[in-house]
C-alpha cells in the first residue's frame, strides 16, 4: 500500500465508498468549467478589453474560431495527463497537482479582462481541465472490481448526470452574472467552484482505490502487440467521433451567435441567448433515466442493442440537429425574427444524440482499455472531442471570401455540417459491423480479442 493507500478495489458486490467524493468533484468541476466556457464566447464579442483598457471585442466569426480552438487544447491534453497518470504518479496525484494550474487559469480570467489574461487564463485552464480530463474518468471505473463490476453503467450514468447538473447550475447563473454584474464575478465564482472540487476529491483519499502507475511497464504495454491492436481499433472511432463533436460543441458558439438575433423574449421574460444552454445539461438529467428504462430496453426487444449500435443511431439522430437551426437562419434571412424558443427542438434531439453516443462512449472505451492503459485510452476518447473542434475552428478561420467575410454564412453554414455529420454515420455502421467488443475491468484477466467473456467480465 503506497503511502497507506489502498492499491485494489474493495471486495464488495455494491456500490465502492469512494464513488460520492469522486460525484462531488466531479459536480464543482464541470459547473467551474461550463460556467467559465458558457460565457466565454459573449465575453469575447462584447466585454473584452484592450491593452489600454479600452473595449476591444472581437468579430463572431474570430470568437467562434478562438473558442473552438480553446475547446480543443482542453481535449489535446488529456493525452499528456493520460502518460503522467499511468506511467509516473498514479490518477490520484496527476489530479490533485494538475487542479492547481485550474484554479490559477481561473484566477486569471477574474482578474484580468484582456487579451493577454484571456490567454493565460485560458492556457492555464486548458491543461488543468484537460489534463485531469481521461484521469477521473478511469479513476471511477478503478473502484470497480470483479464482484461489483455489473454496477460501471450505472455509476457511469451518474456520473454523467452530476457533470450536467453542474453545467446546467452554472449555465443559468453565470450569464446573469456576466451581465449584471461583470466578468470578474462572473469567472471567480466558477474559480472557487473549483478549488471546492479539489477540496472535495482531497477528502476522498482514504477511501479511493489508488491503481499504481506502471512505470516503465507504461511504454511496454502501449507499445506491445496486445496495446498496439487497441489503439489500432479505437483510432478509427477516434475519427467517427471527431465529426459528432465537430456539431456538439457548436452549442457554446454559433448556436450562442444565432440566438442573439432571435426574439428572446419569453412569457414577458427576456432570456440571454447564453441561457438557453442550460437545455442541454436540464434534458440529459431527463433523457439518462428515461433512455435506461424505456427507450433502450424498448429498442432492445426489437435487435440487440450493442453499445455500437447505440452510437450508430445516435450518430443519425445528430443529424437533424443540424437542420433545425439551418431553419432558424432560413427563417432569419426572410426578415422575420423566430422566436428563440425554436431552438428548444434542436437542443431535444442533439441531447438524444449525446445519450447515445457520449454516455455510451465513455463506457465503451474504459472497458476496451487493458487495465494499465485505462487513463491512456480515456484520453483518446477525449482526443475526438479536441479533433472535432480543431475541425470547426478551421472552418471559421479558413474558409473566408477574399475580402475576409465568412465563406458559409446562413442556413449553408449549418447545412455542410449535417451533410457531414450524415456521411460520418453511414461510414460508421459499416465499421461497427467488423469491430470486435472485449472487456477489461480492474480485478479481473484481461480478455484477449478473440477469447470467451468469462463469469469475471460480462459481455456487452
Amino acid at each position: 500500500m503506497a503511502d497507506g493507500y489502498r492499491e485494489i478495489p474493495e471486495d464488495i458486490d455494491r456500490m465502492p465508498s469512494g464513488i460520492p467524493f469522486i460525484i462531488g468533484n466531479e459536480f464543482a468541476e464541470r459547473y467551474s468549467f461550463y460556467g467559465m466556457k458558457a460565457i466565454l464566447f459573449t465575453f469575447m464579442t462584447e466585454y473584452l478589453l484592450g491593452g489600454d483598457g479600452q473595449p476591444s471585442p472581437m468579430a463572431e466569426q474570430e470568437a467562434t474560431g478562438y473558442f473552438h480552438f480553446f475547446t480543443a487544447a482542453v481535449y489535446a491534453t488529456p493525452f499528456f495527463g493520460a502518460i503522467l497518470s499511468d506511467a509516473l504518479f498514479g490518477k490520484y496525484r496527476t489530479i490533485v497537482t494538475i487542479s492547481v494550474l485550474y484554479c490559477l487559469g481561473h484566477l486569471a480570467l477574474s482578474l484580468d479582462e484582456t487579451r493577454l489574461g484571456l490567454t493565460v487564463g485560458l492556457t492555464l485552464i486548458a491543461l488543468g481541465a484537460g489534463g485531469i480530463k481521461p484521469c477521473v474518468s478511469a479513476h471511477v471505473g478503478d473502484q470497480f472490481g470483479r464482484k461489483n463490476q455489473h454496477l460501471l453503467e450505472r455509476v457511469f450514468s451518474w456520473f454523467y448526470f452530476s457533470i450536467n447538473f453542474g453545467a446546467f447550475t452554472s449555465m443559468i447563473l453565470a450569464p446573469i452574472m456576466l451581465h449584471e454584474v461583470g466578468p470578474s464575478l462572473a469567472f471567480g465564482v466558477p474559480g472557487v467552484l473549483m478549488v471546492v472540487a479539489t477540496w472535495c476529491f482531497w477528502l476522498g483519499r482514504r477511501r479511493f482505490a489508488h491503481i499504481p502507475p506502471a512505470g516503465r511497464a507504461f511504454a511496454r504495454d502501449v507499445l506491445s502487440v496486445d496495446g498496439l491492436k487497441v489503439v489500432g481499433k479505437l483510432l478509427p472511432l477516434v475519427v467517427f467521433f471527431a465529426m459528432f463533436w465537430a456539431l456538439f460543441d457548436q452549442t457554446g458558439s454559433t448556436w450562442v451567435a444565432q440566438g442573439k438575433r432571435l426574439n428572446t423574449e419569453v412569457f414577458g421574460v427576456i432570456l440571454y441567448a447564453e441561457q438557453l444552454q442550460a437545455a442541454n445539461p436540464l434534458l440529459v438529467m431527463a433523457f439518462i433515466p428515461l433512455f435506461s428504462y424505456l427507450v433502450y430496453p424498448a429498442l432492445d426487444r426489437v435487435f440487440g442493442l450493442s453499445p455500437l449500435r447505440k452510437i450508430s443511431i445516435g450518430f443519425f439522430v445528430m443529424v437533424p440537429a443540424f437542420l433545425i437551426p439551418a431553419y432558424i437562419e432560413a427563417e432569419l434571412g426572410a426578415g422575420r425574427q423566430p422566436s428563440i424558443l425554436w431552438q428548444i427542438p434542436a437542443y431535444i434531439v442533439l441531447t438524444a444524440s449525446e445519450i447515445m453516443v457520449s454516455v455510451t462512449g465513455l463506457e465503451f472505451f474504459y472497458t476496451q482499455a487493458p487495465n494499465r492503459l485505462k487513463s491512456f485510452v480515456m484520453s483518446l476518447f477525449l482526443g475526438a472531442v479536441a479533433l472535432g473542434n480543431a475541425f470547426t475552428s478551421g472552418v471559421n478561420f479558413f474558409l473566408k471570401n477574399p475580402d475576409g467575410t465568412p465563406a458559409l454564412q446562413g442556413a449553408s453554414y449549418y447545412l455542410l455540417f449535417a451533410g457531414l455529420m450524415l456521411v460520418t454515420a453511414v461510414l460508421f455502421v459499416f465499421y461497427a459491423m467488423v469491430y470486435r467488443e472485449q472487456r477489461f475491468v480492474q480485478g479481473a484477466v484481461d480478455i484477449a480479442p478473440g477469447e470467451a467473456v468469462g463469469d469475471a467480465v460480462s459481455a456487452q
